[in-house]
């Protein structure tokens, strides 16, 4: 059985990370407020419990969390950071003419500890390179081992998607990550997203090396299964898993109100997490178990990003990660999920 802290390869980027790696966007206020104080441990606690990859954004908490995990990362060693591109921060002051508020994006919740910044969709050259050097700065770490393009694709930006599609392409944006690799400032780039689609649309772009798909290769999202996912592994492109808990339904306890993609879970999705824990539960293991377990049994997902708010949360998912599955587990979940008429 695979344990969260055991080295794996992480695409053609050369570099290991563990299977279980620390997701920051809950430490940014998302749902929930965060204190500093339990910001900090909860970091430490992974940096204790052996757990080496760390992924952040400047989006998570608007440059709180790029600050946050720069504070505990400083001064350690071997282990691999992720950052995003493609959002600035910037600050209304005066003489300064900022485009009108995007649209809001619907799996954007928003940050109830995030800094007093506003974030500016920017995917050109300049963009890019400022948004590294950006992250740089606020993280206090010269060192940055990935970076990825963060929320490119119409889910996100709807009617805006061909304008930023275009700065990413023929403005520039691929152009500089592909400079920042050449030159060893990054050991790799992709696209950190919530859909599948840019992911396989850049593949025609540019050579890329790793890449975030959160919430689409779950327990009970399949979207990522069968040809993309083997695409990806044939072409060598590692791939990170988010969003595990399709944004906390698969850990919330039975009864309570949850959350599916970013909002609230539609009574369907709700219908189908019951029978599925019902399927645990005749297996008696956790639900939450089962959902931390099944996207590693790909051969092309290199690690999990979750994102704990505590240190007693992030000790429960190593608690879920060490439970012992019964392998008809499996079987049994697909068939509840083939009956409500869902992929598997």
């Amino acid at each position: 059985m695979t344990q969260a802290t055991d080295l794996r390869p992480l695409g053609r980027t050369g570099l290991t990370v563990t299977a279980l790696g620390m997701g920051t966007a809950p430490l940014g206020g998302q749902f929930t407020p965060v204190p500093e104080a339990q910001a900090r441990e909860v970091l430490d606690a992974a940096w204790q419990a052996g757990l080496r990859y760390f992924d952040t954004a400047p989006m998570y908490g608007l440059g709180r969390c790029e600050r946050l995990l720069g504070d505990a990362l400083r001064g350690r060693s071997g282990h691999v950071l992720s950052t995003k591109v493609g959002r600035l921060m910037v600050a209304p002051r005066a003489g300064l003419t900022l485009p009108p508020e995007a649209p809001k994006n619907p799996l954007d919740p928003g940050w109830l500890d995030g800094l007093p910044f506003r974030e500016l969709f920017d995917y050109s050259y300049d963009g890019v390179m400022r948004s590294f050097e950006d992250s740089r700065q606020r993280m206090g770490l010269t060192a940055i081992d990935l970076l990825f393009v963060h929320d490119i694709g119409r889910l996100t930006h709807g009617e805006r998607h061909d304008h930023h599609w275009t700065a990413l392409t023929r403005g520039g944006g691929f152009r500089a990550l592909e400079e920042l690799r050449a030159n060893g400032d990054i050991r790799g780039f992709g696209l950190g997203v919530n859909e599948t689609q840019p992911i396989t649309e850049a593949m025609a772009e540019t050579q890329l090396d790793v890449c975030l798909l959160a919430g689409r290769y779950s327990l009970i999202d399949r979207a990522a299964a069968g040809g993309f996912l083997d695409a990806m592994a044939q072409a060598g492109v590692g791939m990170v898993l988010g969003g595990v808990f399709n944004s906390g339904i698969l850990a919330a306890p039975r009864g309570a109100p949850a959350t599916f993609d970013y909002a609230a879970a539609p009574a369907d999705i709700v219908a189908l997490v019951d029978r599925v824990r019902g399927v645990c539960d005749d297996h008696g293991l956790p639900l939450a178990a089962a959902a931390v377990q099944f996207p590693l049994r790909h051969p092309a997902v290199s690690c999990l990003a979750l994102g704990p708010r505590s240190r007693d949360q992030l000790a429960q998912c190593l608690d879920w990660f060490a439970h012992p599955i019964p392998p008809a587990l499996w079987d049994d979940v697909d068939s509840v999920l083939a009956a409500a008429g869902r992929a598997v």
